[in-house]
């Protein structure tokens, strides 16, 4: 299906804007810009023209498939401005693909990524001034897709609702960039063999708060998930999750869970593996994708083996981790032992700050996406 994005239609742009916070004030997903860009889908009939209307409620029936069947997916990316103010998308085609991806596993229609990126953009361009001009913060955009159809029946929807938010938001936990703990939890699983952890998807994101606050309650941030009888590692929360250390053939290697159906590609997890691949010479590094086992890393912290454990995506970019609690009992993670005051291993700041700067163009870097 092709969506028409010319002319995008504006329908009662706001002339009051909504008041700002400051920087500082915000809470990461809580504040909203002035407007939202919508495309309604028809089976038979295909994609409306976009519009571009004020930020406010949708009309939807109490019977909609959304609401009972979970027939929805979403995308997280970033706006960011940079130090021309210029504005900047991160390699906003992977979220489109992601999405375009996440939509038929849940019956929904799909969609022509590249048109919508122009549709996004100039919803950007009417919203610009909510896009922060400080480095560290951006503007969050959140593309939606859900089905609208009034039925009870469980079917395809014949009817959705492609929409897009805006938020601006500053660094995702209120700390700031500082190490996490982690508690491996060895009773729930995030997704399994032949499900849908590979699709973002709202359905997969409700049944991790009941156990992240159960880790909260231990003093750890965020659940590391685990899989099947020998504790394989998936993901770190809603992130990826990375392992940097010296293998058993002596090789110092970064690797992540391989992407076999239960883990969410990430647009972060791919520009991490890009960008240490590209410098696996300079560093004398390989780089893997596949299984980890928790006895794995309890070996290689207790053998002095462990280097760094990190998770990364579009809200946190990347996030360093200091602990594991598993089995009762906590897995020290070392940070950089050159400075005992570093809140991250060397690779992890170095990833972090390669990437940020890309995002806000510091880096030149054909990821980047100047918004004209």
């Amino acid at each position: 299906m092709v969506i028409g994005i010319i002319p995008v239609e504006m329908r009662g742009l706001r002339s009051h804007w909504t008041a700002q916070l400051p920087n500082q004030e915000l809470v990461f997903g809580q504040t909203f810009s002035d407007h939202m860009l919508q495309v309604e889908w028809v089976e038979g009939y295909g994609w409306s023209a976009p519009e571009i209307k004020p930020y406010g409620p949708l009309q939807l029936a109490p019977s909609a498939v959304v609401f009972h069947y979970a027939f929805e997916c979403f995308e997280g990316m970033k706006a960011y401005k940079d130090k021309q103010g210029c504005i900047r998308l991160f390699r906003p085609d992977m979220n489109m693909k992601r999405m375009n991806n996440s939509a038929p596993r849940v019956s929904l229609p799909t969609f022509d990524g590249a048109q919508y990126i122009e549709c996004i953009k100039e919803l950007l361009r009417v919203d610009q001034r909510w896009v922060p001009d400080e480095y560290g913060y951006s503007l969050y955009i959140r593309p939606t897709l859900i089905g609208t159809e009034e039925c009870l029946g469980v079917r395809a929807s014949n009817r959705a609702l492609l929409y897009t938010i805006c938020s601006p938001v500053g660094p995702y936990y209120a700390t700031g960039f500082k190490a996490i703990s982690l508690y491996a939890n060895v009773r729930e699983v995030r997704a399994w063999p032949g499900g849908v952890g590979d699709a973002k998807l709202g359905a997969n994101y409700a049944p991790t708060i009941k156990p992240a606050r159960e880790a909260a309650k231990l003093g750890c941030q965020q659940v590391l998930w685990l899989i099947g009888e020998k504790h394989e590692l998936m993901e770190v929360g809603t992130m990826n999750l990375f392992v940097f250390w010296i293998n058993k053939a002596g090789r110092r290697e970064l690797i992540t869970p391989a992407l076999d159906g239960t883990i969410l590609p990430g647009v972060t997890r791919d520009s991490i593996l890009a960008l240490t691949r590209s410098w696996r010479d300079e560093l004398d590094i390989d780089v893997s994708e596949g299984k980890i086992e928790m006895a794995q890393i309890a070996s290689a912290a207790n053998e002095g083996r462990l280097l760094e454990i990190f998770g990364a995506g579009t809200a946190a970019v990347v996030s360093p981790v200091k602990r594991i609690l598993y089995l009762g009992k906590d897995i020290n993670v070392p940070l950089d032992p050159s400075n005992p005051n570093s809140q991250a291993g060397p690779l992890t700041k170095r990833l972090n700050d390669t990437i940020m700067g890309i995002q806000y163009g510091d880096i030149p870097h054909e990821w980047s996406v100047v918004i004209n």
